[in-house]
């Protein structure tokens, strides 16, 4: 073993006397709030979204909040970009009478869109339009702008979030790096749910002793105060899911029946079901690259009466979604362990 200061200084990486972090070896993180503001400014301000259409004018405004925190990581040219934002956009709006001729009605409005995360990078975030006006034509034009602005809105999102998996203000510093990124049509959902654990472990998927380039294996065992029939049955019934996790669900029971969780943001189907002892299932999220399914296999053990030990193997979940974003396995982690596992807990009472 080399003594400190010595050995093969191929290996060792060193700190530049004029501070260059060469091809990107050291962690730098850039801020990218204000260059967020910017660019969403750019794109959604002061842009007509009708003109005279059924007498109807609008016109965005300016952007009067845009709060959270956005960055971006590189490490050794990778690119980890991270970001939640609470956006709020106004516009003016007016109608005019039959011929055109005169202003029947002028108001204002505002879009907020509350969550725009990386982890939901692939989907189209949550949406709120109002109006200051609430009579019938205020209201006939806030559904003008919800059919019109609601569109073109979600469309600077996807175009803010590309940027983002690019580099976004860092993506000068990559040296030429391009990360290919795949767009998603416009209804897509993105799959944010994830996976973590108390006991959990993340390994690289290996077929044949060759590593699985792309992919990695989630492992994790967790413990419930309850019968293993119970939280079997708890994992494919769609309506318990709608209970714990608030939000929409679609379960068939059967072998090789279909599934749909999170409002969709996750699929897949059945491959193998033991009532009580196992439950293997495809599963796919929707901002995943096309074509793309991992397998989920959870084991249900009971070593005494009223206690479950769980055990979860999710393979193949790939480590960057179709933007590019290297948080995939964190935060499919992160989803299993805090959306699934410790909400069962809470909502029937199976212990923390």
């Amino acid at each position: 073993m080399a003594r400190i200061g010595e050995g093969d200084e191929r290996w060792i990486v060193e700190d530049r006397p004029d501070g260059t972090n060469v091809h990107n070896w050291h962690w730098a993180e850039t801020d990218c709030l204000d260059w967020s503001r910017n660019f969403l400014s750019d794109r959604l301000c002061d842009k007509t979204i009708l003109s005279g259409e059924g007498n109807l004018y609008i016109k965005t405004k300016k952007i009067e909040k845009l709060e959270g925190e956005a960055y971006v990581n590189v490490r050794k040219g990778k690119i980890i970009p991270g970001y939640e934002l609470n956006l709020v956009l106004s516009y003016e709006a007016e109608a005019k009478d039959s011929d055109g001729s005169s202003v029947i009605l002028k108001t204002e409005g505002s879009v907020e869109v509350p969550y725009i995360s990386d982890e939901n990078a692939g989907e189209d975030p949550e949406i709120r339009i109002s109006i200051t006006d609430g009579g019938p034509i205020g209201q006939r034009l806030k559904e003008a702008f919800i059919l019109k602005g609601k569109p073109f809105v979600f469309e600077k999102i996807r175009e803010f979030v590309d940027a983002m998996a690019k580099g976004g203000p860092a993506k000068d510093d990559l040296g030429g790096k391009k990360v290919a990124v795949k767009k998603p049509s416009s209804g897509s959902n993105d799959a944010n749910a994830a996976v973590n654990s108390g006991l959990s472990a993340v390994e690289s998927k290996k077929t044949g002793g060759k590593r699985k380039e792309g992919f990695k294996t989630i492992k994790m065992t967790e413990r419930f105060n309850c019968r293993a029939k119970d939280l079997y049955e708890i994992l494919m019934d769609e309506n318990r899911w709608k209970g714990f996790t608030q939000s929409n669900a679609r379960i068939n029971k059967e072998v090789g029946g279909e599934f749909s969780i999170f409002d969709g943001s996750v699929t897949g189907n059945n491959v193998e079901l033991q009532e009580g002892k196992l439950i293997v299932q495809k599963w796919r999220f929707g901002s995943w690259p096309d074509g793309i399914f991992s397998t989920v296999r959870l084991t249900f053990e009971e070593p005494e009466p009223g206690v479950t030990i769980v055990k979860l193997t999710h393979t193949d979940v790939p480590e960057e979604d179709r933007y590019g974003n290297a948080t995939v396995v964190e935060n499919t982690e992160r989803g299993w362990r805090d959306l699934i596992f410790h909400r069962i807990r809470a909502v029937f009472g199976f212990g923390i």
